[in-house]
């Protein structure tokens, strides 16, 4: 199994060598090599193909099961998770993002109401008093699996919207569709762990680790079209951003 997956120990680096497991692990599940729902020789044989003692072999695949890579199971093994999807911190949705990955999202709209703005929405989306959003919830899937938790408001009058256009397409692809550009959004991300609903939800155990996203995104005439709040799936779903030194 090690050398099928072109593990190399290097002992004169400076790379502890626990991590060095970790990484070529991990950039076997991110190349293919080891596909969801492999599975991996148990830790006594992993750490005699590579010359390294179990104690060492167990940190790394520990440090890989709590990052949501790996999966102990009982009387199975250890196997190879459902890759996590990768979102960039870009203005755009979650639906765009994964067709433009190749993924084939599905959504389940939860709930759909066109109603008044309570004080909260009236605040944030800077609506006059009496104004209406449309207010819904979606299960967003990919390959059958769901990823991501999602409750918007969306002020009413840029674009009509109905739970089939929410079925079909990402809200954004809606709104733009309408003759929103977008041109920024404020957006925080943070963590919590599931309650019993999220859990019933996204399948899987209550208690389970989630990321959360606030957003509220402005157009180029300075409107706040939308806000939301989600939660998805901690073990199948992650932000990348870069840094830059000013």
């Amino acid at each position: 199994m090690a050398n099928n997956l072109g593990l190399n120990i290097d002992r004169s680096s400076p790379v502890p060598l626990y991590h060095q497991v970790v990484q070529g692990i991990e950039a076997a599940i991110y190349s293919g090599v080891l596909e969801p729902g492999s599975r991996l020789d148990n830790e006594i044989d992993l750490a005699a193909q590579l010359n390294l003692s179990r104690p060492t072999m167990r940190k790394a695949m520990d440090e890989l099961v709590r990052s949501g890579l790996l999966v102990r199971k009982r009387g199975v093994g250890t196997q190879v998770v459902s890759s996590q999807v990768r979102r960039p911190l870009e203005l755009s949705s979650l639906y765009d993002d994964l067709t433009n990955n190749g993924k084939k999202p599905t959504t389940e709209v939860l709930s759909f109401s066109h109603l008044e703005a309570d004080d909260a929405t009236i605040t944030t989306l800077q609506l006059p008093a009496g104004s209406k959003v449309y207010h819904f919830t979606r299960l967003r899937k990919v390959g059958g699996k769901p990823l991501a938790l999602m409750e918007n408001w969306v002020r009413d009058d840029i674009a009509e919207m109905d739970e089939a256009m929410l079925r079909a397409e990402g809200l954004y692809s809606i709104l733009r569709r309408g003759g929103v550009n977008f041109r920024l959004a404020t957006q925080r991300i943070g963590a919590r762990t599931a309650d019993d609903y999220q859990a019933s939800m996204l399948d899987t155990p209550a208690g389970s680790a989630l990321v959360t996203m606030e957003r509220t995104a402005v157009d180029d005439t300075g409107r706040r079209v939308e806000t939301g709040h989600h939660v998805y799936r901690a073990d199948s779903y992650s932000f990348e951003m870069t840094l830059v030194q000013r």
